[in-house]
């Protein structure tokens, strides 16, 4: 008989083997799920992990996706420490895509380098802003942030479609729902030609270097963990929770926003009423299964956006719709949130002893 009992202390074996427990029983329900379609298992796996990133290409396109879901995850990561739930990374990325869009097509006829450096800016803050109303719900009215960051997630997608129909669309372009396409100066310079990686991805690997810094080395950072894990004790030591509620989400919302700036002056080259395939929301995946640790995130950034990539191949190749990815970023969660038992639980095989009288 197996039954589950208490660990006396949490397992920090299975802190950092849960993830990669996820990932092995996320690949093995991958190749039934291919195989109850009516594919060949070997086959289907092949396209969707390996056969994307085969070539040179495939890795810049790897990269490139990790670039935003790094961003993203790394400032839902800061708050998630400090017990503060980010879930509206998405929104925030719409509107930090918007602020920084709104620039570049005002001034699409500019060959000022500066107009970049304003679009990164235009971008974080347009990002923080609108992480700025949960940070004000919350502190002032004792709002859930989960619910107000979410919501405001919609009013950011609603708002990008009425620009791309009204005020920023292209007189130009059939009445298409598109912005102009921006200028060269407000393009993101390649890191390889005759790809679409840029720069954006060495910002965000410095910005997972700076991350990891403040959270292992500053005061800060532990203040963040402290008021996350021990609120009554950062009562106690003077922390003040409202200020790492600000400050959590704030970050959280500048990050995603300059994730939105960097895919609308990169891949993208213009508004258009979906920016991203939902990075914000995956991020917060990208978060946990990184142990909210900038490096781990970076690793799983890499392993979500090979799903995007799989996806868009298998979608291609066995005709298959591209829901699929959403399916194997699902299994993934699912099968993270079930591992993660382990951490405070183990498996014990045999009947509970009885008591001697």
């Amino acid at each position: 008989m197996i039954r589950i009992e208490p660990r006396l202390s949490p397992s920090k074996i299975m802190v950092y083997g849960a993830p990669l427990l996820a990932v092995g029983l996320t690949l093995v329900a991958g190749a039934l799920l291919f195989g109850a379609l009516g594919y060949s298992p070997t086959k289907s796996m092949y396209l969707f992990f390996i056969a994307p990133i085969s070539d040179s290409y495939g890795l810049t396109e790897l990269f490139l996706k990790a670039t935003p879901l790094t961003l993203c995850a790394v400032g839902l990561a800061v708050g998630f420490r400090g017990n503060v739930w980010n879930i509206g990374a998405e929104g925030q990325l719409t509107m930090g895509a918007i602020a920084a869009g709104a620039i570049a097509v005002t001034w699409h006829d500019s060959t000022s380098f500066l107009l970049l450096p304003i679009m990164m800016i235009a971008g974080v803050l347009g990002g923080l802003a609108w992480a700025a109303i949960p940070a004000l719900l919350k502190t002032r009215f004792h709002a859930n942030e989960i619910l107000t960051s979410l919501m405001l997630t919609y009013v950011a997608s609603l708002f990008l479609g009425y620009l791309v129909n009204g005020p920023l669309r292209n007189p130009e372009g059939f009445n298409f729902p598109e912005s102009r396409m921006f200028g060269d100066a407000g393009l993101m310079p390649l890191l390889v030609e005759g790809s679409r990686l840029h720069i954006g991805a060495l910002i965000a690997l410095f910005i997972v270097l700076l991350a990891w810094l403040i959270m292992s080395r500053t005061l800060i950072g532990f203040q963040i963990k402290v008021v996350g894990l021990t609120p009554l004790a950062a009562h106690y030591a003077g922390f003040s929770p409202k200020k790492i509620i600000w400050m959590s989400l704030l970050l959280g919302g500048g990050l995603a926003g300059l994730a939105g700036m960097f895919e609308v002056a990169g891949p993208i080259g213009q508004l258009q009423p979906v920016i991203s395939p939902g990075y914000g929301f995956t991020a917060i995946i990208v978060a946990f299964l990184g142990r909210l640790h900038p490096v781990g995130i970076l690793c799983a950034a890499l392993l979500v956006a090979l799903s995007y990539l799989g996806g868009e191949t298998v979608q291609m190749e066995l005709s298959l719709p591209l829901a699929v990815t959403g399916v194997f970023q699902g299994m993934l969660l699912f099968f993270l949130l079930a591992c993660d038992v382990l951490i405070n639980f183990r498996f014990v095989l045999g009947s509970k002893r009885k008591a001697v009288p």
